[in-house]
C-alpha cells in the first residue's frame, strides 16, 4: 500500500503524529514534519526510532566554520557542560572540508573541546532533536532538514529580510547601516535565509566600526539568542513569523574586484566604508604606473592638512597623489575630496614616506617638465578569470 506524505509549512494539528519505537505520547508541534500515515513502520517517515522529545536536553549538530560561527559553538558546548542546567545532551559539529584546520575556527574549537567532527557532505549517524547552522555557507537539502524533529535553526547576523545571503556584516558596514541586528530563524530549502523568524534584536552600529568589531558584537549577541531559543524550542517554533515582503535586500559574497577604488566615482566617505568592510579580509588596491598596490592603513585627513596651499593651489584630479611631510601620509584626490593613507604594499610594505622617497620623488626629479597625471592612481580593472574573480567570504 502506497502512503501519502504531506509536507507541512506551519505546527500540526494535535500537535502531530506518535513518537516512533512503539508510539507511546504526543510529538510536540515543529514546524517541518511529515504528515504520515499507519505505515506498519516503528522509525517514522525519517527513519529514527526514538520518540520525540518534547523538552530539554536537546541533542544538537551544529553547522558552521568561521569565528562568527565559533561563538555560537563556544555557547554550546557551554551549555551542554552546564549539567544543571541540562539544556544540551549531546553536542556534535559539521564544518567543510580544509587543507589547514586553523582556517577553519568552528573545527579548532570542536576539536580542542573533543567534540565529534564531520566534513560535509559526512552529517554523521547519529540521532538529533534539532540542527543548528552559524556561517556555514551551504545549501541544505530537504531531506537532511526532515531528519531533524524540530529542523535545524540558522543564526544569522542581520535584521532579517534585510542582507540576505552570505555577507550580511560586511554589506551592513559597507553601505553605512547604523542599525544592525542579529535573526535566529528556522531553515527552509531551496533558498537561503527566507525562512520564518524566531526571535530578533537589533543593536546600534557605533560609528567607524568595521566588519570585525561588528562581528563581534552580534556573534556575542546571537550566541545569547540561541540559547534562549533552545531553551523554549517547542513554544519558539508555534510563535515563528513569516518574514515581510517588503524590505528584502541581499549581501552576496564580496570577490576582489570589490576591493578596486573606483577614484572618479567614490567619494572619500565610500571609500572608508570600504577600507572598514573588507579591509581586513583583502586590501583595497589600485594602479599605479602600471603596478598594482595595495592601500592598507587608510586616515582621515585633518582639516588642517586641507588647508595646505599644495592642495588648494592647484588643479587636481581624481586619483592624484601628494605626499603631505608634516602628516607624513599620502593624500589622495577621491570624486568629493581626499582621503589619507600611511602605509602601501607594492613589492613590500612600505610607509608613506618610504613610497614617496622610493617612488613618487625619484619620478618627479626625472619627470619635472612632465604632467603629473602618469603619476596618479588610476582605477585597477582586474582581468574576467575565473581565479581572479573568485568570490571571497569572511565569515557569514
Amino acid at each position: 500500500m502506497r502512503i501519502l506524505l504531506r509536507w507541512c509549512w506551519g505546527p500540526l494539528p494535535g500537535g502531530g503524529g506518535s513518537g516512533g519505537g512503539g508510539g507511546a505520547g504526543r510529538r510536540p508541534s515543529p514546524q517541518w514534519r511529515a504528515l504520515v500515515g499507519l505505515s506498519g513502520s516503528s522509525g517514522g517517515e525519517d527513519g529514527r526510532g526514538a520518540r520525540v522529545r518534547e523538552k530539554p536536553p536537546w541533542r544538537v549538530l551544529f553547522f558552521g566554520t568561521d569565528q562568527f560561527a565559533r561563538e555560537t559553538l563556544r555557547a554550546l558546548q557551554a551549555a551542554r557542560e552546564n549539567k544543571g542546567e541540562e539544556l544540551i545532551e549531546n553536542l556534535e559539529v559539521v564544518t567543510v572540508p580544509s587543507p589547514s584546520p586553523k582556517r577553519l575556527p568552528v573545527k579548532q574549537y570542536a576539536i580542542q573541546s573533543q567534540l565529534p567532527v564531520y566534513e560535509w557532505p559526512d552529517v554523521g549517524s547519529g540521532e538529533y532533536d534539532v540542527g543548528v547552522v552559524a556561517s556555514f555557507g551551504r545549501l541544505l537539502s530537504e531531506a537532511l532538514i526532515l531528519k531533524f524533529p524540530y529542523g535545524i535553526l540558522n543564526v544569522h547576523p542581520s535584521c532579517l529580510p534585510r542582507w540576505r545571503g552570505p555577507a550580511p556584516i560586511i554589506h551592513t558596514v559597507l553601505h553605512g547601516d547604523t542599525v544592525a541586528g542579529v535573526t535566529i530563524m528556522q531553515i527552509r530549502p531551496k533558498r537561503f535565509d527566507v525562512g520564518p523568524i524566531l526571535k530578533q534584536e537589533t543593536v546600534p552600529v557605533p560609528p567607524k566600526s568595521t566588519t570585525k568589531d561588528l562581528e563581534a558584537v552580534l556573534s556575542r549577541l546571537g550566541a545569547t539568542m540561541l540559547i534562549s531559543v533552545l531553551k523554549n524550542l517547542p513554544e519558539s517554533l508555534n510563535k515563528g513569523r513569516q518574514q515581510p515582503a517588503e524590505g528584502v535586500t541581499h549581501a552576496p559574497k564580496i570577490s576582489a574586484a570589490t576591493s578596486c577604488i573606483k577614484w572618479e566615482e567614490q567619494t572619500s566617505e565610500q571609500i572608508f566604508r570600504l577600507h572598514r568592510a573588507i579591509g581586513n579580509i583583502i586590501p583595497l588596491q589600485t594602479l599605479w604606473m602600471n603596478s598594482t598596490i595595495k592601500l592598507l592603513d587608510l586616515v582621515e585627513v585633518n582639516s588642517s592638512v586641507l588647508t595646505d596651499p599644495k592642495l588648494t593651489g592647484q588643479a587636481v584630479i581624481p586619483g592624484s597623489v601628494i605626499y603631505h611631510r608634516q602628516s607624513q601620509i599620502l593624500l589622495v584626490c577621491c570624486k568629493d575630496g581626499w582621503i589619507g593613507v600611511r602605509s602601501v604594499m607594492l613589492k613590500k610594505i612600505l610607509t608613506a614616506t618610504d613610497f614617496y622617497n622610493g617612488y613618487l620623488h625619484p619620478w618627479y626629479q626625472k619627470n619635472s617638465q612632465a604632467q603629473p597625471n602618469p603619476c596618479r592612481f588610476q582605477t585597477l580593472r582586474l582581468p574576467l578569470k575565473k581565479k581572479q574573480e573568485k568570490k571571497i567570504v569572511a565569515m557569514q
